[in-house]
């Protein structure tokens, strides 16, 4: 796919799925900004440091790509954090913390680019929920609940935006190899006492395909939406997990 000249930001590129989209991106063309906290390995032109949980963070750094690229043609709200805990597991710091990252940092990206791309009169948005959109687990309480609100905020961006050509749909991944999967492992066996074989089969026989997913194979989707080939889609929320949410 033909990406040549696009502008694309992308949260939390680092690592995971930020970081396969970006490659993808980048591999077609596209010119691609990571915004995230954490500086990256290799010197990078398009790195801008970045706590989605600052409102300041986010305006200024896509102030700067603006005054640099005089549009933003792609936005990909992918960064996020996990937690797994019931509601009276959960601290109230840490609850601070998942609401101002997955929700806060969403919303205050979303208040810095739209008005850009309504001035363009085009863009395309894709906001990072979760299988738990649309189905519920044990031990997610507050992660659930921010990817419950990113789905609603989905919806109505898409609506609200639909009439200056602004595309806003929501990507949501299974069970997915990625550090935000391995923390969460990490933690499920502090508390069940399992083997980390033991839970990769159990992840493996939960999905009906057989197998967890790889970056990749969410990037691949995330393009898809960004691009014109989804022209006609917004306000959509589309599962990549495996079949995991159709049982």
């Amino acid at each position: 796919m033909n990406q040549q000249h696009k502008v694309a930001v992308i949260t939390g590129a680092g690592t995971g799925i930020g970081k396969a989209t970006l490659e993808l991106l980048r591999s077609e063309g596209a010119i691609v900004y990571n915004l995230d906290y954490k500086s990256p390995e290799a010197d990078d032109p398009y790195f801008i440091a970045c706590d989605v949980r600052k409102k300041e963070d986010i305006q200024d750094a896509i102030r700067i790509i603006h005054e640099k690229e005089k549009r933003i043609d792609y936005l990909f709200a992918n960064a996020g954090v996990h937690l797994f805990a019931s509601i009276e597991e959960t601290s109230y710091e840490q609850l601070e913390s998942i609401v101002a990252t997955n929700i806060l940092g969403v919303f205050y990206l979303l208040k810095s680019v739209l008005p850009i791309m309504r001035e363009q009169q085009k863009g395309s948005i894709v906001l990072m929920g979760s299988d738990q959109c649309f189905i519920g687990k044990g031990s997610s309480a507050v992660y659930g609940m921010t990817k419950g609100a990113v789905g609603q905020l989905t919806k109505s961006t898409a609506i609200d935006y639909a009439p200056y050509n602004i595309r806003v749909n929501c990507i949501c991944p299974g069970t997915i190899e990625t550090p935000l999967l391995s923390r969460a492992v990490q933690q499920f066996m502090a508390k069940s006492g399992l083997g980390e074989a033991e839970v990769q089969t159990l992840l493996d026989k939960a999905q009906p395909l057989g197998r967890i997913g790889q970056p990749i194979e969410i990037a691949r989707t995330v393009r898809f939406l960004l691009s014109d080939e989804s022209s006609f889609t917004t306000g959509a929320l589309v599962a990549v997990d495996g079949g995991y949410v159709c049982q």
